[in-house]
């Protein structure tokens, strides 16, 4: 029986040899940087919640509820007065301990994040909400030096879904000049003097970043005039600005 011819064996390019060997060298380099990187960021910071934890927090939420529904039935019985039309808020708190019904109120404030703040017109709805999310903001009246300083150094626009400095009047100009808003010093004197354009203008600034004051606030949930820190400080808004501005 005549032998079978041997089949020739099939041939590699040295190359792509190399360039296989290179890409099981990178896959294995990229899948222990990515196993380092979640040991990291389960380290220090990784927590497991024990159940009496989840309870505790469901309990603060609820206990928020009911706290937040009993401050609008005592501001419709006595409506909370305000010595002036713009408002600067800052968000001071709230996480784990809030109700998501008080979380949307200071969405609907633009206060997603913890020392934020947002300048405002003081109407009925403003009062109402800042009753409602008072243990987790603090406002008052900013004079023309903490709205200034506070847009010059702060201020960001949204443009086209994106915060965009105000270095440039021609992105004030093509975004605002409708309004015959043509700089910035056009927009400090709108949101100083509560202009007639306002809404537009507010709505354009982001809310502001501040920074953490090292000592400014204590973490007390009491109202300002009661030794803590939040609710109306009134005039005294300007000093708190300045040390996180």
């Amino acid at each position: 029986m005549a032998e079978e011819e041997p089949k020739p064996l099939n041939y590699i390019p040295e190359v792509i040899l190399k360039k296989r060997k290179s890409n099981e060298e990178w896959a294995i380099r990229r899948k222990q940087q990515l196993e380092q990187r979640v040991r990291k960021s389960k380290g220090d910071n990784f927590v497991i919640k024990k159940p009496e934890q989840f309870i505790r927090e469901h309990r603060d939420r609820e206990l928020d509820l009911i706290q937040m529904k009993q401050r609008g039935k005592r501001h419709r019985r006595a409506p909370l007065t305000l010595e002036s039309k713009l408002l600067f808020i800052i968000r001071i708190g709230g996480k784990n301990d809030m109700h998501p019904t008080t979380r949307k109120f200071l969405y609907s404030l633009r206060l997603r994040r913890i020392f934020s703040g947002v300048f405002v017109k003081a109407n009925e709805r403003t009062v109402d909400i800042l009753q409602r999310v008072q243990p987790y903001v603090t406002y008052g009246y900013p004079n023309l030096k903490s709205v200034k300083d506070l847009i010059y150094k702060k201020g960001l626009g949204k443009i086209d879904k994106q915060r965009t400095p105000l270095t440039d009047n021609n992105i004030i100009e093509q975004e605002l000049g409708k309004y015959g808003i043509l700089c910035i010093e056009d927009i400090v004197n709108e949101v100083a003097t509560v202009g007639p354009h306002f809404k537009e203008v507010t709505s354009f600034l982001c809310p502001f970043t501040l920074n953490r004051p090292e000592k400014a606030l204590k973490g007390k949930k009491k109202l300002y005039e009661d030794g803590g820190d939040t609710g109306n400080r009134k005039d005294q808004i300007n000093e708190l600005i300045s040390k996180m501005n």
